[in-house]
């Protein structure tokens, strides 16, 4: 498609980028050890994205608890960030604990995938990169300009990620810390019927659930 976006794909090393931020210079090496759900906004002082911003800081801690720093992007200039961070501080009483990149170029925008020309060719769309300590891309999530996100929901998915590569499940519809989790499903004959009898919840022999230890 003509002047489609290139969009990084999972399970592959994330786009590596160095660019400045409200925070200084922030290059993609420096969450190694950590994860990081990068984040892009349509564009600074407008509604959605203060409320999204207002979303991200409320949850900061419980991110931090689980080693994960967050890290916004919008197409504005750093003068801009800083103006709209003060913004939010004295209106909302809100200080955005976190940096934001001040992509002018476009060029961490572009890497990602993160503008949309049939939503716009000046603005990134609302996209969430979510990267493991080894610099993975793990998961992406795009909405329109139009309709804020569920940090909520962000949240869970770095939960259910974290779960997935510890314990080598997968987890169900809505699923959250202390829920049953998915066995994945077997690759032979021998394995499905060995699992109808190994202890876990089973409806049938490719669908099966289990506590955690």
């Amino acid at each position: 498609m003509e002047n489609a976006p290139a969009l990084p794909r999972l399970n592959e090393p994330a786009p590596d980028f160095t660019a400045p931020t409200t925070h200084g210079d922030k290059s993609l090496s420096d969450y190694k050890g950590r994860w990081l759900v990068l984040f892009s906004h349509p564009a600074d002082f407008t509604p959605v994205c203060t409320t999204e911003f207002l979303g991200f800081t409320k949850n900061y801690d419980k991110f931090q608890e689980l080693g994960c720093d967050l890290l916004g992007l919008s197409i504005d200039s750093t003068f801009s960030h800083i103006a709209w961070t003060r913004n939010i501080k004295e209106k909302f009483g809100v200080d955005v604990p976190f940096p934001i990149i001040a992509d002018l170029s476009m060029t961490v925008a572009n890497a990602y995938g993160m503008v949309m020309p049939g939503a716009s060719s000046t603005a990134t769309v609302r996209a969430v990169f979510v990267i493991d300590p080894e610099g993975i891309l793990r998961a992406m999530i795009y909405y329109p300009l139009t309709n804020g996100r569920s940090i909520d929901e962000v949240l869970r998915l770095v939960k259910a990620l974290q779960t997935t590569i510890e314990h080598g499940v997968a987890t169900p519809e809505g699923w959250q810390p202390g829920d049953k989790v998915i066995v994945p499903p077997p690759v032979d004959v021998r394995e499905a019927e060995e699992r109808m009898n190994a202890g876990y919840e089973c409806v049938d022999w490719y669908f099966c659930k289990k506590d955690l230890d």
